[in-house]
């Protein structure tokens, strides 16, 4: 049942599904887990540059967006004046007193997401790049009006307008910290979102030394010899390491996933999300947003995808019979799960296996890794992955020089991931280029032994996870037997007393139709049993009559049982009906 016949926007607050604006979020009236601490510890412990790296969608841009409007000198998005104290009234940095909120609307900031160079080729990431730096120029124009600016107009002016140089805006960020220090009279503030995102599409683009350059470049004149910056914060994914875009700077403080700081900022804690079950009326929930949506680790705080929550929230509120289902699947860049299933050997493949049952394994792990190292080894690329939220740290040990974990799936939702790549890997690039005419030929000729020597040579790639089960052997034959001949293939369709696994429907009522009907066995000497009641099950459901009703009377019935990659196939052809 919906409740949103009885939602009362009075009582409670909207969700805000894409909304990454702190300020919308908190003068919109919507739901908002405060993670104002952040301030608070980025105050505290007083880096002067600090990089941290998180999975996608766990509250990275929103996060900088609060520090934004913290941080910022009254201005809107126009360059005029504005108050954003009232912002933070009520939520836990206020808390703290004026300790912590004498420095509220105290410093210019300059903040930007690269998140816009996600393109294809150096000159479109280029350009899309230098029209955000154009945009926050544009946002401070205000600074041209002192006088002391007015021998930088002309350069200002060109920046905003997108028509400088390369090496203008390789300098810009640190010629916008000396416009904004000469108007304020106080040292900026730095946020840069995304910051790996050029360098991940530029990897994948061909155009990776290209984009190395231009950021390197840009972060050293902004963020390394900038005289006039007083603290800046960046996030991303992946830690990218020194050497690449980060050399010389011994100014930097990072924090990842393992840093034992921070961790409770970037996504729910179990705490926040059990709040919002109770606010939105549906603490029943709670073990769906547990079993699919919780289980990472950052230092030693376990938190949940907090887009995942928020989405799956937005489900119940509509259908509170909603099944949870994978949102952080739709989001991600899960291409490099495909990328993992292609490049493992055996060892590997059963590695994989092990984690999808629910298994762990054990890792090398360097936090410093350059995108075009990442496929190098498999050991590099479980490291990209877990650093990038597709598996979590059980346990980590150090055997001098080298650090090891102890990673797993975190829950549900990955695991899924998991599961659809595979089968979608396996049964289109795997089986989908074989050749199957054997497979045909048999199955047409009723050899039963062929049959079942065919389907095994096919199941040899797979993955075998969590042991196979009925349902992938359903879609592993129907995307086998797609494209037998003049055959339509139909799947759990509705005929005689219940539902058949598979059907082959001919185009005319002359060739013979084939049913399937399949069975798991647990044990290898249960194979000839389970088929031989497989092939019963076809006749006493008399699955076939919806077909015989519709004049096609040559039938073939074939009794398939599975264990592991073994199979054992029985057939009987019924004839004329």
């Amino acid at each position: 049942m919906s409740i949103h016949s009885t939602f009362d926007p009075d009582m409670m607050k909207k969700l805000p599904i894409g909304y990454e604006s702190f300020e919308e979020i908190i003068s919109g009236n919507f739901y908002y887990v405060d993670k104002t601490g952040l301030i608070k510890e980025l105050l505290d412990r007083g880096g002067k540059v600090n990089l941290f790296t998180r999975p996608r969608r766990f509250g990275k841009t929103l996060n900088l967006s609060m520090l934004k409007y913290f941080f910022q000198i009254g201005m809107n998005l126009l360059g005029e004046p504005a108050d954003y104290a009232s912002l933070f009234d009520g939520l836990y940095i206020s808390s703290f007193g004026e300790q912590y909120m004498k420095y509220q609307g105290q410093y210019p900031v300059i903040s930007l997401t690269l998140k816009s160079a996600e393109q294809s080729d150096f000159k479109t990431a280029y350009a899309l790049l230098r029209r955000q730096i154009a945009k926050e120029f544009f946002r401070h124009r205000y600074v041209l009006e002192n006088e002391r600016l007015r021998a930088k107009e002309e350069s200002y002016w060109e920046l905003m307008q997108e028509k400088a140089d390369l090496d203008s805006y390789v300098d810009s960020i640190a010629f916008l910290s000396e416009c904004l220090y000469r108007y304020h009279g106080k040292k900026v503030i730095i946020l840069i979102d995304e910051y790996d995102v050029p360098l991940e599409s530029s990897y994948f683009g061909g155009f990776y030394k290209e984009m190395v350059g231009f950021i390197r470049s840009l972060f050293e004149s902004g963020l390394k010899t900038n005289e006039y910056l007083e603290k800046a914060v960046l996030t991303g994914c992946l830690r990218i390491s020194r050497e690449s875009v980060f050399t010389g700077m011994n100014n930097l403080t990072i924090n990842s996933i393992l840093s034992t700081n921070y961790g409770e900022y970037f996504g729910f804690t179990e705490a926040e999300v059990s709040a919002m079950c109770k606010e939105y009326l549906m603490p029943e929930k709670e073990p769906d947003f547990q079993r699919w949506y919780n289980g990472y680790i950052f230092g030693e705080v376990n938190v949940y995808n907090p887009w995942s929550v928020i989405l799956q929230l937005d489900r119940y509120l509509d259908d509170k019979n909603a099944f949870p289902i994978s949102h952080w699947a739709n989001t991600s860049s899960n291409s490099i799960v495909r990328s993992m299933i292609e490049r493992a050997d055996r060892a590997a493949k059963d590695e994989i296996e092990a984690v999808i049952r629910g298994e762990t394994v054990e890792k090398p792990v360097h936090e410093d890794i350059t995108y075009d190292e990442i496929y190098e080894s498999m050991d590099n690329l479980w490291n990209f992955m877990f650093f990038t939220g597709y598996f979590k740290k059980v346990d980590m040990r150090m055997e001098e020089p080298q650090r090891y974990v102890t990673m797993a799936l975190p829950n549900m939702e990955v695991r899924y991931i998991f599961e659809e790549k595979i089968k979608r890997w396996f049964l289109k690039d795997v089986v989908g280029k074989c050749d199957r005419n054997i497979l045909f030929h048999a199955i047409a000729s009723g050899n039963a032994e062929v049959v079942g020597e065919e389907i095994e040579r096919l199941l040899k790639p797979a993955i075998s996870y969590h042991d196979f089960y009925e349902q992938f052997y359903h879609g592993f034959l129907t995307g086998i037997l797609t494209g037998m001949g003049d055959y339509v293939v139909k799947s759990n369709r509705e005929s005689g007393n219940g539902r058949s696994d598979l059907y082959l429907r001919p185009l005319t009522s002359r060739e013979k139709a084939y049913f399937f009907e399949f069975k798991v066995a647990k044990k290898r000497d249960e194979l000839s049993e389970k088929a031989e009641e497989a092939l019963t099950q076809i006749e006493e459901k008399q699955y076939d009559r919806a077909l015989t009703e519709d004049v096609f009377h040559l039938l073939v019935h074939y009794g398939i049982s599975f264990c592991g990659k073994e199979c054992c196939v029985c057939v009987k052809d019924v004839g004329w009906i």
